[in-house]
Protein backbone atom coordinates (compact mmCIF):
# COMPACT_ATOMS: atom_id res chain seq x y z
CA UNK A 1 0.00 0.00 0.00
CA UNK A 2 1.22 3.33 -0.80
CA UNK A 3 2.19 5.44 2.25
CA UNK A 4 -0.15 8.22 1.46
CA UNK A 5 -3.15 5.94 1.67
CA UNK A 6 -1.59 4.00 4.81
CA UNK A 7 -1.65 7.22 6.32
CA UNK A 8 -5.00 8.24 6.00
CA UNK A 9 -6.20 4.76 6.85
CA UNK A 10 -4.31 4.92 10.10
CA UNK A 11 -5.38 8.58 10.89
CA UNK A 12 -9.44 7.44 9.98
CA UNK A 13 -8.62 4.28 12.62
CA UNK A 14 -7.37 7.30 15.25
CA UNK A 15 -10.15 9.46 14.33
CA UNK A 16 -7.35 12.23 13.53
CA UNK A 17 -7.32 15.03 10.51
CA UNK A 18 -4.40 15.48 8.24
CA UNK A 19 -1.57 18.05 8.37
CA UNK A 20 -0.04 18.29 5.27
CA UNK A 21 2.66 20.78 5.52
CA UNK A 22 4.67 22.11 2.32
CA UNK A 23 7.92 24.12 2.05
CA UNK A 24 9.89 24.74 -1.31
CA UNK A 25 13.32 22.53 -1.92
CA UNK A 26 16.24 24.64 -1.92
CA UNK A 27 14.52 27.29 -0.09
CA UNK A 28 16.95 29.43 1.51
CA UNK A 29 19.55 27.57 1.45
CA UNK A 30 20.01 24.04 0.52
CA UNK A 31 21.55 22.58 3.10
CA UNK A 32 18.29 23.98 4.96
CA UNK A 33 15.80 21.44 3.11
CA UNK A 34 16.39 17.78 4.38
CA UNK A 35 16.53 19.23 8.81
CA UNK A 36 13.56 20.78 7.68
CA UNK A 37 11.54 17.58 6.31
CA UNK A 38 12.56 15.74 9.69
CA UNK A 39 11.22 18.62 11.68
CA UNK A 40 7.80 18.55 10.04
CA UNK A 41 7.74 15.15 10.45
CA UNK A 42 8.96 15.40 14.31
CA UNK A 43 6.26 18.34 14.87
CA UNK A 44 3.34 16.40 13.52
CA UNK A 45 3.38 16.51 9.90
CA UNK A 46 1.74 13.80 8.42
CA UNK A 47 2.83 13.90 4.79
CA UNK A 48 4.86 16.58 3.48
CA UNK A 49 4.56 18.62 0.38
CA UNK A 50 7.53 19.31 -1.51
CA UNK A 51 8.17 22.17 -3.81
CA UNK A 52 10.04 21.88 -6.47
CA UNK A 53 11.41 25.25 -8.14
CA UNK A 54 10.36 26.78 -11.10
CA UNK A 55 10.47 30.31 -12.95
CA UNK A 56 6.84 30.71 -13.51
CA UNK A 57 4.76 29.24 -10.42
CA UNK A 58 1.60 30.55 -11.74
CA UNK A 59 -0.40 29.12 -8.61
CA UNK A 60 1.53 31.17 -6.20
CA UNK A 61 1.14 33.70 -3.97
CA UNK A 62 3.97 36.46 -3.83
CA UNK A 63 4.98 34.44 -0.32
CA UNK A 64 6.20 31.05 -2.24
CA UNK A 65 7.26 32.72 -5.25
CA UNK A 66 9.59 34.56 -3.94
CA UNK A 67 10.58 31.00 -2.03
CA UNK A 68 10.85 29.84 -5.56
CA UNK A 69 13.34 32.55 -6.77
CA UNK A 70 15.77 31.70 -3.73
CA UNK A 71 15.49 28.11 -4.33
CA UNK A 72 16.37 28.84 -7.87
CA UNK A 73 19.10 31.23 -7.56
CA UNK A 74 21.02 28.37 -5.09
CA UNK A 75 20.19 25.48 -7.94
CA UNK A 76 17.83 23.87 -6.69
CA UNK A 77 16.04 21.43 -9.09
CA UNK A 78 14.06 17.95 -9.29
CA UNK A 79 17.00 16.01 -10.05
CA UNK A 80 18.00 17.24 -6.13
CA UNK A 81 14.60 16.52 -4.77
CA UNK A 82 14.73 13.04 -5.78
CA UNK A 83 18.29 12.70 -4.15
CA UNK A 84 17.26 14.47 -1.20
CA UNK A 85 14.36 12.43 -0.61
CA UNK A 86 16.65 9.17 -0.91
CA UNK A 87 18.29 10.33 2.27
CA UNK A 88 15.34 11.58 3.73
CA UNK A 89 14.35 7.99 3.57
CA UNK A 90 17.77 6.79 5.02
CA UNK A 91 16.53 7.92 8.32
CA UNK A 92 12.23 8.24 7.62
CA UNK A 93 10.56 5.37 5.76
CA UNK A 94 7.01 6.24 7.04
CA UNK A 95 6.37 9.78 6.16
CA UNK A 96 5.28 10.51 3.41
CA UNK A 97 6.38 12.75 0.84
CA UNK A 98 4.89 14.41 -2.15
CA UNK A 99 6.38 16.36 -5.03
CA UNK A 100 4.50 19.55 -5.98
CA UNK A 101 5.37 21.74 -8.95
CA UNK A 102 5.12 22.16 -12.52
CA UNK A 103 4.95 19.93 -15.51
CA UNK A 104 8.44 21.47 -17.47
CA UNK A 105 10.75 19.99 -14.96
CA UNK A 106 9.62 16.51 -15.41
CA UNK A 107 9.04 16.77 -19.14
CA UNK A 108 12.94 17.89 -19.67
CA UNK A 109 14.05 14.83 -17.27
CA UNK A 110 11.87 12.61 -19.45
CA UNK A 111 8.26 11.03 -17.61
CA UNK A 112 10.01 6.78 -17.85
CA UNK A 113 13.04 8.74 -16.13
CA UNK A 114 11.61 10.51 -14.01
CA UNK A 115 9.22 7.57 -12.94
CA UNK A 116 12.30 4.69 -12.20
CA UNK A 117 13.98 7.49 -9.87
CA UNK A 118 11.00 8.38 -7.94
CA UNK A 119 10.27 4.70 -7.30
CA UNK A 120 13.93 4.55 -5.93
CA UNK A 121 13.98 7.49 -3.99
CA UNK A 122 10.98 6.87 -2.17
CA UNK A 123 8.46 9.45 -3.32
CA UNK A 124 4.56 8.70 -2.34
CA UNK A 125 2.89 10.98 -4.96
CA UNK A 126 3.15 13.87 -7.41
CA UNK A 127 1.05 17.25 -8.13
CA UNK A 128 1.46 18.86 -10.66
CA UNK A 129 -0.26 22.21 -11.36
CA UNK A 130 -0.58 23.08 -14.53
CA UNK A 131 -1.32 19.22 -15.82
CA UNK A 132 -5.26 18.90 -16.27
CA UNK A 133 -6.75 15.94 -16.06
CA UNK A 134 -7.18 16.08 -19.99
CA UNK A 135 -4.08 15.89 -20.66
CA UNK A 136 -2.53 13.72 -17.61
CA UNK A 137 -4.37 9.82 -18.56
CA UNK A 138 -1.42 8.55 -19.81
CA UNK A 139 1.08 10.14 -17.17
CA UNK A 140 -1.61 8.77 -14.41
CA UNK A 141 -1.27 5.59 -15.85
CA UNK A 142 2.06 5.18 -15.49
CA UNK A 143 1.91 6.73 -12.36
CA UNK A 144 -0.60 4.09 -10.94
CA UNK A 145 1.45 1.47 -12.53
CA UNK A 146 4.97 2.49 -9.94
CA UNK A 147 2.61 2.74 -7.38
CA UNK A 148 2.43 6.30 -7.26
CA UNK A 149 -0.13 8.68 -6.14
CA UNK A 150 -1.40 11.45 -8.77
CA UNK A 151 -3.15 14.19 -6.22
CA UNK A 152 -5.58 17.30 -8.36
CA UNK A 153 -6.54 20.17 -7.41
CA UNK A 154 -10.42 21.11 -7.48
CA UNK A 155 -10.90 24.69 -7.09
CA UNK A 156 -14.37 26.56 -6.19
CA UNK A 157 -14.82 27.29 -10.15
CA UNK A 158 -14.31 23.39 -11.39
CA UNK A 159 -17.70 22.79 -12.85
CA UNK A 160 -19.04 19.95 -11.69
CA UNK A 161 -18.08 18.10 -15.07
CA UNK A 162 -14.63 18.69 -14.46
CA UNK A 163 -14.80 17.64 -10.69
CA UNK A 164 -16.14 14.26 -12.16
CA UNK A 165 -13.35 14.12 -14.35
CA UNK A 166 -10.86 14.94 -11.91
CA UNK A 167 -12.11 12.39 -8.78
CA UNK A 168 -12.27 9.63 -11.21
CA UNK A 169 -8.48 9.80 -12.01
CA UNK A 170 -7.19 10.95 -8.87
CA UNK A 171 -5.35 8.95 -6.40
CA UNK A 172 -4.56 9.51 -2.66
CA UNK A 173 -6.44 12.63 -1.75
CA UNK A 174 -8.13 15.39 -3.37
CA UNK A 175 -6.99 18.78 -2.49
CA UNK A 176 -9.70 21.34 -2.64
CA UNK A 177 -8.07 25.21 -3.22
CA UNK A 178 -10.51 26.96 -0.68
CA UNK A 179 -10.23 30.12 -2.45
CA UNK A 180 -10.40 31.92 -5.92
CA UNK A 181 -6.66 33.11 -6.64
CA UNK A 182 -3.47 32.28 -5.50
CA UNK A 183 -1.50 30.43 -2.42
CA UNK A 184 -1.44 32.95 0.61
CA UNK A 185 -4.48 34.60 -0.20
CA UNK A 186 -7.36 35.71 2.90
CA UNK A 187 -11.31 35.27 3.66
CA UNK A 188 -11.84 31.67 3.96
CA UNK A 189 -15.23 31.43 3.71
CA UNK A 190 -15.98 27.76 6.29
CA UNK A 191 -19.83 27.54 4.73
CA UNK A 192 -18.69 27.70 1.19
CA UNK A 193 -15.78 25.18 1.86
CA UNK A 194 -17.76 22.73 3.88
CA UNK A 195 -20.55 22.81 1.16
CA UNK A 196 -18.10 21.82 -2.09
CA UNK A 197 -16.27 19.74 0.36
CA UNK A 198 -19.23 18.24 0.51
CA UNK A 199 -20.02 18.25 -2.76
CA UNK A 200 -16.75 16.32 -3.62
CA UNK A 201 -17.34 13.33 -1.16
CA UNK A 202 -20.33 12.41 -3.21
CA UNK A 203 -18.34 11.95 -6.47
CA UNK A 204 -15.62 10.01 -4.41
CA UNK A 205 -14.37 7.96 -1.61
CA UNK A 206 -10.74 9.65 -1.44
CA UNK A 207 -10.17 12.05 1.50
CA UNK A 208 -10.55 16.09 0.88
CA UNK A 209 -8.13 18.34 2.24
CA UNK A 210 -7.92 21.97 1.99
CA UNK A 211 -5.61 24.28 1.38
CA UNK A 212 -4.83 28.13 0.75
CA UNK A 213 -5.82 30.52 3.19
CA UNK A 214 -4.82 28.23 5.91
CA UNK A 215 -2.40 30.70 8.64
CA UNK A 216 -2.44 29.18 12.15
CA UNK A 217 -3.99 26.59 14.36
CA UNK A 218 -7.37 28.52 14.48
CA UNK A 219 -8.06 28.84 10.67
CA UNK A 220 -6.48 24.70 10.61
CA UNK A 221 -9.18 23.72 13.13
CA UNK A 222 -12.12 25.59 11.80
CA UNK A 223 -11.47 24.17 8.26
CA UNK A 224 -10.49 20.34 9.23
CA UNK A 225 -13.90 20.68 10.96
CA UNK A 226 -15.51 20.41 7.32
CA UNK A 227 -12.63 18.27 5.61
CA UNK A 228 -10.47 15.29 6.20
CA UNK A 229 -7.23 17.30 6.67
CA UNK A 230 -5.37 20.87 6.01
CA UNK A 231 -2.16 21.99 3.61
CA UNK A 232 -0.72 24.66 5.37
CA UNK A 233 2.26 26.14 3.05
CA UNK A 234 2.69 30.40 2.81
CA UNK A 235 2.52 30.18 6.63
CA UNK A 236 5.63 27.84 6.83
CA UNK A 237 7.33 29.31 4.32
CA UNK A 238 7.14 32.97 5.23
CA UNK A 239 8.72 32.03 8.48
CA UNK A 240 11.52 30.70 6.44
CA UNK A 241 11.94 33.89 4.53
CA UNK A 242 11.40 36.21 7.95
CA UNK A 243 14.90 34.52 9.22
CA UNK A 244 16.56 34.66 6.12
CA UNK A 245 16.39 38.39 5.72
CA UNK A 246 17.60 38.18 9.12
CA UNK A 247 20.42 36.55 7.60
CA UNK A 248 20.17 33.08 9.74
CA UNK A 249 22.27 30.72 8.37
CA UNK A 250 21.94 27.57 10.97
CA UNK A 251 19.90 25.09 9.89
CA UNK A 252 18.68 24.46 13.59
CA UNK A 253 17.09 27.35 13.72
CA UNK A 254 15.05 27.29 10.89
CA UNK A 255 13.89 24.00 11.98
CA UNK A 256 12.88 24.54 15.40
CA UNK A 257 11.20 27.86 14.02
CA UNK A 258 8.88 25.46 11.57
CA UNK A 259 8.57 22.92 14.29
CA UNK A 260 7.07 25.74 16.73
CA UNK A 261 4.01 26.50 13.35
CA UNK A 262 3.30 22.72 12.75
CA UNK A 263 2.92 21.91 16.70
CA UNK A 264 1.12 24.41 17.45
CA UNK A 265 -1.44 23.75 14.13
CA UNK A 266 -1.23 19.82 15.19
CA UNK A 267 -2.50 20.77 18.60
CA UNK A 268 -5.20 22.43 17.58
CA UNK A 269 -6.22 20.10 15.19
CA UNK A 270 -5.61 17.26 17.34
CA UNK A 271 -8.42 19.19 20.38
Amino acid sequence: MNRINRCFENLNQKKKKALISYIVLGDPAKNVTLPLMHALAESGSDIIELGIPFSDPTAEGPVIQRAHERALKNGSSLDEALILVKNFRAVNDSTPVLLMGYTNPIERMGYEKFLERAVVSGIDGVLTVDLPPEEAENFNKRLKASNLENIFLIAPTSSQARQEKVTSMAGGFIYYVSLNGVTGAANLDITSVHERVDNIRKLTSLPVCVGFGIKDGKTAKEVARVSDGVVVGSAIVNKIAELEKLKETDPAIYAKAVSVIVADIRSALDE
